[in-house]
């Protein structure tokens, strides 16, 4: 038996979740969620917590098994506290800035960044920091971390002076330069 899979989740104060044959919705003070389950594993209501069930012990299942309750669990933490993933911003002249809702990146290209989010997704900007810090809400984690991604992925921290964009918790293993001879 899966050891994460077993566990069942625990719904918050406001977060309700219907159950519609193999689609699951989970809704919340922060928005609304729906994945659909595969086939194999089963989702029910047990005294107020989602408990999740698989019909056999075959390799497949068994993966399926934790991947939903965690799926789940995760939908049910972002309905009502939301996710959000911190990147920092480092190099000369590099920084960010909101223009509405949307995100201009000053990455040292000849010209601005501008992303524009997905829905559900919030981009905050420090006004203390000056531009320096980006933080990425929103109710979806695989959504938040994708963007989170793809912004790191513009301007990648480089090893020998740091410059770029990095997680807030990422540490950049330095590199030396060229020594003089």
């Amino acid at each position: 038996m899966s050891r994460i899979g077993k566990q069942p989740v625990s719904l918050p104060a406001k977060v309700e979740v219907k159950l519609n044959g193999q689609s699951v919705t989970v809704k919340g003070p922060k928005g609304q969620l729906t994945i659909n389950v595969h086939p194999a594993i089963g989702v029910e209501m047990e005294d107020g917590m989602v408990v999740v069930k698989r019909q056999n012990d075959q390799r497949e299942e068994r993966a399926l098994h934790g991947l939903t309750r965690s799926l789940i669990a995760n939908m049910v933490t972002g309905v009502s506290e939301g996710f959000r993933k911190s990147l920092r911003i480092e190099g000369t002249g590099y920084q960010a800035q909101l223009q509405g809702k949307s995100l201009l990146l000053k990455l040292g290209f000849s010209h601005d960044v501008t992303i524009d989010p997905p829905v559900d997704v919030s981009f905050d900007v420090p006004k203390d920091d000056r531009g320096r810090l980006l933080h990425i809400d929103g109710i979806d984690k695989q959504v938040v971390g994708q963007v989170a991604a793809n912004i790191r992925k513009l301007r990648p921290p480089e090893p020998y002076k740091g410059k770029g964009v990095r997680y807030i918790d990422e540490h950049i293993r330095r590199k030396a330069g060229k020594a003089a001879k």
